[in-house]
């Protein structure tokens, strides 16, 4: 991010949003609202609070036999104290990943600019709960802010900003980039106010548990993690039929034998706990991740450590490990009679509509020629089909008396 470029007028951001226009104008199955795991969750390892680190909790753990897919990626990811999230800053170039946020400002920017339209579409409320799930380093909201402290004050006065995260260490992260903005943080969902809600989600599904399924003879078994006689992590098999075969789609599970496929039981709980809130107070969400628009076969979990691929059963906790988002379980747990689903469509196309493409065009004028290099890169980065543009997918849930909003008019 540019933080010392400022952000243009409404007018030179973008096409579909006309921003010559007024802006206010125009795992177990956890409960709903668990948006992360809190420490109640993680009881079951109490025997354990000695152990100083995530290999040998789950060698004590494993010694009372094998453990489900999801159940190990929960232990690694989220575990309170000793997870991955809740021991590093895992972002940016001396990280594991890179999110668009730190691809480029501009990203913050529409999304910032394209709540602040939304909030005029309904209907100006002299007070909105501004949510994002699973910040990062704040860098989303920070240039968010910005560009709408800029272009539409009227937004920003009206907005309580509430950045759902648990891990200490990315929260300091937060607290640095949001230095001048009131925040509050929670845990869940559950704390947030009272109100109408917009509320952002970018690179927070695909963190969420799975468990693999995998088609056998005897049905659709689990997945599981166990300890070799060599010591190492291995993959088995369950050969009992899964009880978590009611969440597979009837078109995923005719599917033939040796098919894998991955359901997200949390995922699904925290579609409904936002589903939840849009009904009760009215808003939107907005979902941007990686993953399929429709639920299929196929196995997706991964590990990313460097920014390279790593095995997911070695030095557990040393790397990201995700899964694709099944946009179409998101979508029919997110939805009902009072809540519409737009999308999902490709990130490129949404960010193109946005005006990705005047955005750069403004930053580049009077830049030198690398610099007008570095931000037609970054474009590239976040649109093109070869890069996060085809593979990212964009979702919006909002209540049905909103209009298709701005990135989802075909």
């Amino acid at each position: 991010m540019d933080s010392e470029e400022t952000t243009p007028s409404g007018s030179q951001i973008a096409v579909e949003l006309n921003w010559s226009e007024p802006v206010g104008s125009a795992l177990a199955l956890l409960e709903d609202g668990a948006l992360i795991e809190d420490d109640d969750d993680f009881a079951e390892y109490e025997a354990y609070m000695s152990v100083q680190n995530l290999e040998e909790l789950i060698a004590l753990r494993l010694e009372s036999g094998p453990m489900a897919v999801a159940e190990y990626m929960r232990l690694i990811v989220a575990h309170p104290v000793l997870g991955y999230y809740a021991t590093r800053d895992p972002f940016g170039k001396a990280g594991d990943f890179v999110t668009a946020p730190e691809v480029s400002q501009m990203f913050g920017e529409l999304l910032g600019l394209w709540c602040a339209h939304v909030w005029g579409l309904m209907g100006s409320p002299k007070k909105v709960q501004l949510v994002e799930l699973g910040p990062g380093r704040g860098t989303l909201m920070a240039d968010a802010l910005r560009a709408c402290g800029q272009a539409a004050p009227s937004f920003l006065q009206a907005v309580n900003v509430h950045l759902i995260e648990v891990s200490p260490v990315l929260r300091e992260k937060q607290k640095n980039a949001m230095s001048g903005h009131p925040v509050q943080w929670h845990d869940s969902l559950n704390t947030v106010p009272e109100g109408p809600m917009i509320l952002l989600a970018n690179e927070f599904f695909d963190a969420m548990p799975v468990h693999q399924l995998v088609k056998t003879q005897n049905g659709w078994c689990e997945r599981q993690v166990y300890r070799a006689k060599d010591g190492g992590l291995k993959f088995t098999v369950d050969q009992r039929p899964s009880p978590l075969v009611s969440f597979l789609h009837p078109q995923v599970a005719v599917s033939g034998l040796g098919s894998i496929a991955e359901i997200s039981p949390k995922s699904c709980a925290v579609a409904r706990a936002i589903r939840k809130r849009l009904d009760q107070f009215g808003g939107v969400a907005l979902v941007i991740d990686y993953g399929h628009e429709t639920s299929a076969t196929g196995e997706t979990l991964q590990a990313i450590r460097h920014h390279q691929p790593h095995d997911i059963l070695t030095h557990p906790g040393s790397a990201d490990v995700t899964a694709h988002v099944d946009f179409g379980a998101v979508g029919r747990n997110i939805s009902n009679r009072s809540v519409q689903v737009s999308g999902p469509v490709t990130q490129g196309f949404f960010l193109q509509r946005l005006g990705i493409i005047e955005r750069a065009a403004t930053l580049a004028k009077a830049q030198q020629p690398e610099r007008q290099r570095e931000i037609a890169r970054q474009v590239e980065r976040l649109t093109a089909v070869r890069e996060m543009g085809e593979l990212f997918k964009v979702m919006v849930a909002a209540s049905k008396n909103l209009p298709v909003l701005p990135g989802f008019v075909p």
